[in-house]
């Protein structure tokens, strides 16, 4: 008895409908759509959790920022990247010697110190702002500045003695190992000024002593050159970028050795 012949395609057709009609089958069929969907939903609470937890990170523990002026040089230079912990002041005191950013206190920022870090470009702008958000962007740099804190409350900070050196309660301060001076020039400050440091209040100077606007210039605004501790964001720790300075940042202690009130 002779089978009747089978081509392959008419197989595949077959085999094609009975896949069709077949309960089974179309249970894969939905499995595999919804396990796409699981895969799609577990995208989304992925990167909103890390939204979250950037947001949160920003808020209270580390932040970046870019530097757009030549006050800091040469500790720092105009378009370093920074980090800046924030957990200083709220957990961890503040330093002679700290780098800290701040905002402004009023009537602070001017042509030396303010550069904006908007392009001009509308995409590269909203996610520079995105970034800025959960605190990975630079975006409000241009609403802080950058200083070295050379008095905590209650200090006596004068320049210069005959020397040309600024004194915190009596003490001389060696500070050529940050200080960036005119060719000539030894004389910190090229203004003298003695100040007593308020309550809750920093005396903060830029590196590059005659090329800062800092507390020194600032005593005809409402603050009269002083910071509040509360407008601090936090203390500048490392150099991100570029690459080729990263380093940490030195508070040199050393310097303000002996300046305690309490040890004198």
């Amino acid at each position: 008895m002779q089978l009747p012949s089978v081509t392959p395609d008419s197989e595949a057709v077959r085999g094609r409908r009975r896949s069709d009609d077949d309960p089974a089958d179309t249970g894969g069929r939905k499995k595999r759509r919804g396990g796409a969907g699981r895969f799609l939903r577990d995208i989304v609470i992925i990167f909103l959790v890390a939204l979250l937890i950037s947001f949160l990170i920003k808020t209270f523990l580390v932040r970046s920022f870019y530097i757009p002026s030549e006050s800091m040089q040469n500790t720092l230079q105009v378009n370093d990247r920074i980090i800046v912990n924030e957990l200083v002041p709220r957990v961890t005191p503040i330093k002679r010697g700290d780098v800290v950013v701040f905002k402004d206190p009023g009537g602070w920022l001017g042509s030396t110190d303010q550069v904006s870090s908007t392009t001009g470009n509308p995409v590269i702008d909203g996610f520079q702002w995105a970034l800025t958000q959960v605190g990975l962007g630079t975006q409000d740099s241009d609403d802080h500045l950058i200083k070295r804190v050379i008095g905590l409350p209650g200090d006596k900070v004068a320049c210069c003695n005959d020397f040309g050196q600024t004194t915190v309660n009596g003490v001389p301060l060696d500070e050529k190992a940050y200080t960036k001076l005119p060719a000539g020039v030894t004389k910190e400050s090229k203004d003298d000024f003695s100040v007593t440091v308020p309550a809750d209040s920093l005396w903060v100077e830029g590196d590059n002593r005659y090329n800062s606007a800092d507390s020194r210039l600032q005593t005809g605004t409402p603050s009269k050159g002083f910071v509040p501790e509360s407008d601090v964001v936090g203390r500048a720790f490392v150099i991100t970028w570029p690459v080729s300075r990263w380093t940490w940042l030195d508070d040199y202690q050393s310097v303000f050795r002996g300046t305690d009130k309490s040890t004198q």
